[in-house]
């Protein structure tokens, strides 16, 4: 996944700028942080309404600031793109606020710096969202530019290319970071037949492979409103948001979704190992195999057993095995992926070279330990009171929210999502983490992956049982 580019107009005239600057400070100033009164996950009453043209809208009033955020979600992602022109949907994300049919890309850069906000589109495996920041003030501009990115990118030759290019020379770069390196080995090996193996960003292979043509298709074939949820999060009224919404999405077209139904990924049948040999004074190490669906309705089991296993940073087992008595890495930490099929389970480290096959043997210690006995009543409670106490920070930016429930529709969690949540992890016991991890921890068909000096770390894989 690759992060979002957020357009902010850096292209236009120091002149322009400057004559600008005081304009648009207060917008600035609001919209770094766009932070929101924290409210009670609980107090979130969104509205949910369906154009007629298919495109699904959620509101969510907040009027703590003047601010309004939209993040439109299109249900197209990485996993669409074919194994020779792997990075497709994400070149296609970059270039859409490139040019449209009206506005160069200099333009639109021009006119949202103009009013201190923000714009900008990423693709991710399962979809790809396009994001626009403004305050109150300004919400028809930023709307209308979102709208128009949308529904009429002109994705310019010369655009192309640079991007094209850019993403070439990152994916060159990555070559030099071990812990990119493991992981995309990682996802090769755990995903072999399945398009949750290539990255989203594609390969220094295929991107050469992608066309001009291959873009404008791309576009055509997947974004319309009914594949699209759009999220608007802040100082209006469900009545203006509604008029907003009509307004600038109202004309689009609907069309025919050709996206196959993404398949279930397979199991490993065995224990995998791939080692990359580079000069290294560490080795940097993912372990792993496929993990659980976000639909699945044993995902908030599931976080409370990785919560204790290794996503609860110092409190977690492998940070106090691994860590803390052995100290053999400074940090480590174990992440389920949850996707619309099931996505990675994964727990990554980096430890000197010496140590590899001691560290490995440790996280295989703690995978057998969570499918062995119950969790103490204190691991229990602990996982528990902090998924419940950080969710309201996981919603305290309009950023947040939008995002937020563009996947609570997207995974079609329903809208009482943010009241049940708390509910749903406070019910999880030590039963229900003990089975959990017997079903969904399988130490025995990990995928291993070492990136580091193969000579100096000798590395072995015990699977016993």
């Amino acid at each position: 996944m690759r992060p979002s580019r957020q357009k902010t107009g850096s292209r236009w005239s120091n002149q322009t700028r400057l004559a600008t600057v005081l304009r648009s400070l207060l917008g600035l100033l609001a919209l770094v942080t766009c932070w929101t009164a924290p409210a009670l996950p609980a107090e979130l009453r969104p509205v949910r309404f369906v154009m007629p043209n298919g495109l699904t809208v959620l509101f969510l009033e907040q009027h703590a600031l003047p601010i309004v955020e939209a993040h439109a979600l299109v249900r197209v992602g990485s996993a669409q793109d074919s194994p020779d022109k792997a990075g497709l949907a994400n070149l296609v994300s970059s270039l859409l606020d490139e040019g449209t049919m009206t506005l160069t890309s200099a333009q639109i850069a021009e006119q949202i710096e103009f009013v201190g906000g923000s714009i900008g589109a990423r693709a991710t495996e399962d979809y790809t969202t396009a994001t626009v920041r403004t305050l109150k003030k300004d919400v028809d501009l930023g709307l209308s530019l979102l709208a128009d990115i949308l529904q009429r990118p002109s994705f310019p030759k010369h655009e192309f290319e640079r991007v094209r290019s850019e993403l070439i020379g990152q994916v060159i770069s990555e070559k030099d970071e071990p812990g990119t390196l493991a992981m995309k080995a990682f996802n090769q090996v755990v995903f072999t037949g399945h398009p949750y193996r290539w990255p989203v960003t594609g390969s220094e292979e295929t991107l050469p492979k992608i066309s001009h043509q291959d873009v404008l298709t791309f576009h055509s074939q997947h974004y319309f409103p009914n594949q699209t949820i759009l999220s608007i999060v802040g100082d209006l009224s469900h009545d203006e948001a509604a008029s907003l919404a009509t307004k600038y999405f109202g004309a689009w077209k609907r069309g025919a979704a050709s996206s196959p139904k993404l398949p279930k990924p397979h199991s490993l049948e065995r224990a995998a190992v791939k080692l990359i040999d580079k000069e290294l004074t560490q080795s940097s190490i993912v372990i792993g195999h496929v993990g659980v669906s976000r639909s699945n309705p044993d995902y908030y089991a599931v976080s409370v057993m990785n919560q204790i296993l290794g996503s609860g940073g110092f409190g977690s087992r492998l940070m106090d095995n691994i860590r803390d008595k052995q100290g053999l890495a400074y940090g480590v930490m174990s992440l389920f992926d949850a996707r619309l099929v099931p996505g990675p389970f994964y727990i990554s480290l980096q430890t000197r070279t010496e140590a590899t096959n001691q560290a490995i043997a440790g996280v295989l210690h703690e995978l057998r330990a969570m499918r062995e006995a119950p969790v103490s009543d204190q691991e229990l409670a602990d996982a528990k009171a902090y998924l419940m106490g950080s969710f309201a920070l996981r919603l305290d930016t309009t950023s947040k929210l939008a995002q937020t429930l563009g996947l609570v529709e997207f995974h079609n969690l329903g809208l009482d999502y943010f009241t049940h949540y708390p509910q749903w992890i406070e019910r999880v016991t030590k039963e229900d983490v003990l089975r959990v991890a017997k079903q969904y921890l399988d130490p025995q068909r990990v995928a291993l992956i070492v990136v580091g000096d193969q000579g100096k770390a000798k590395v072995r894989l015990e699977t016993k049982p």
